[in-house]
């Protein structure tokens, strides 16, 4: 039967190999002599803390992590877990993105389901700590191994691995935010704002209007409670606690309001929209003698000034535009938006906005040269009103009888679709107006037209194999 190597089988092995003393050693490796024969002789043998086991690494001139599979047993002596070695090895191995060791350590950590709880304050502290992707696994662990569902710390991990998995695939967001929902009222309540939050925006880039004003509303409820109790303890000179929210509290309370006049404006129903700008209009009331508080509720009502006219816009009131127009381009990051605010309106209602396409034609030129490389967009970048907004101007420009114009804007369109999945709505639009404008179109355009489709078939395939 072939023999096991054990740790301290290989080191002893190397030093022989060497023609190391534990004395010699000592002094190139800088651990104690006495410390050093206590791992290696001692009866039970010294555990070895991987500080040692770094420091022997590098005397024998080994890469780090050399041996860390069979460090793992020095972490579970006697076949007890002692975490005071564990930690430190698992720190160190996310350091070195040794995957490897970190899951088969949890693994068998996890046969006493009581560490559970020491693993989600390791994922706790690496999160805090800023290492939010090394933390993910320990995060995994909990989910698979905690016995209760209705856990804070379950709740917690769910939340954690929903935010991590957002992204521009818009499938794979949908999918996240199902998994995560049904734990959403098991957080606390600041984790539930910022939850809240992301799954109403999640799902207006989804288009499923009704969820979006059914979490907006959740929104809405926690975060006037919660303002209220704020309210009432500052009254009454009681101490406030840090809430520990991603953003100000007002925020939350504006962004429910304004989350559900998008949900319904999207949907076409523009009067209801409207009777939900009023309530995130003004709220710098308030905020009083809060700067960062009225700093965010003067971009409220920012945003409730424009989408006023953008919404009357969208209902074919043409006298609104020159006042929007001067307001995107007061606002830069509203340009694209506006744009397509308007272009929006200019299809419904059939009348000619080449003026403004002018105005902006340099802007419109950056947007277009982002095209071919859109793997690459800044991360505040709105990839979903990209899309929208070329699939809208193709259909003005074949309104126009632009074929040229408006083919290759389709072609734009239908790349950022296929970047961001979205195979349910837009692309569905897209593959038919190519369809039917298609003997418009030239040799190159029918080539690359094809070259896309086929990745939004690939992606597909993946998806569901």
């Amino acid at each position: 039967m072939e023999h096991t190597p054990t740790i301290r089988s290989k080191i002893e092995t190397e030093l022989k190999q060497r023609g190391y003393s534990f004395s010699s050693f000592s002094k190139i490796s800088g651990i104690n002599r006495g410390t050093f024969s206590t791992m290696l002789n001692s009866n039970p043998p010294k555990p070895i803390s991987v500080r040692q086991m770094d420091l022997i690494t590098k005397a024998l001139g080994y890469p780090e992590g050399w041996l860390y599979e069979l460090y793992i047993d020095e972490c579970f002596y006697e076949g007890k877990g002692h975490w005071k070695r564990i930690k430190p090895f698992l720190l160190r191995c996310v350091e070195l993105g040794r995957k490897d060791c970190i899951q088969k350590v949890l693994t068998r950590l996890t046969e006493d389901l009581s560490y559970v709880l020491t693993v989600f304050e390791l994922a706790e502290e690496l999160h805090k700590g800023g290492k939010v992707k090394e933390s993910v696994p320990f995060y995994e662990c909990v989910v698979e191994n905690e016995r209760y569902y209705h856990a804070e710390r379950l709740a917690i991990s769910q939340y954690r691995l929903f935010c991590y998995s957002l992204g521009d695939d818009l499938e794979k967001n949908r999918e996240s935010a199902t998994v995560f929902a049904q734990f959403r009222k098991n957080l606390p309540e600041n984790h539930q704002l910022d939850a809240l939050l992301k799954l109403a925006n999640t799902y207006l880039k989804l288009q499923k209007f009704e969820t979006v004003i059914f979490y907006a509303e959740e929104l809405k409820i926690l975060a006037t409670n919660i303002y209220k109790q704020y309210t009432c303890k500052k009254v009454n000179n009681y101490k406030i606690k840090d809430l520990d929210t991603e953003r100000h509290l007002i925020v939350y309370l504006g962004q429910a309001y304004l989350l559900q006049g998008s949900a319904l404006e999207r949907q076409g129903l523009y009067e209801q929209a409207l009777e939900t700008i009023p309530y995130y209009s003004n709220l710098t009331g308030l905020v009083a003698f809060d700067k960062l508080g009225t700093m965010e509720a003067l971009k409220f009502q920012l945003w409730a000034k424009a989408n006023l006219l953008h919404i009357q816009i969208l209902m074919g009131d043409q006298v609104s535009i020159p006042s929007y127009v001067e307001l995107i381009r007061n606002n830069p990051s509203e340009i694209l938006h506006g744009l397509l605010t308007i272009v929006k309106s200019a299809n419904a209602y059939n009348y000619s906005i080449d003026d403004i396409l002018i105005l902006f034609s340099e802007q419109i030129d950056e947007f277009r040269e982002l095209s071919g490389n859109i793997s690459y967009y800044p991360l505040d970048f709105n990839m979903l009103n990209y899309s929208r907004f070329f699939l809208e101007l193709s259909r003005y420009y074949f309104n126009k009888g632009s074929y040229t114009e408006a083919i290759d804007s389709m072609l734009i369109s239908l790349k950022a679709s296929s970047q961001l999945n979205d195979k349910t709505y837009y692309i569905k639009s897209i593959t038919l107006l190519f369809e039917k404008y298609k003997d418009h179109s030239t040799e190159e355009q029918r080539i690359e037209y094809e070259k896309v489709i086929k990745a939004v078939e690939n992606n597909i395939k993946q998806m569901t194999s």
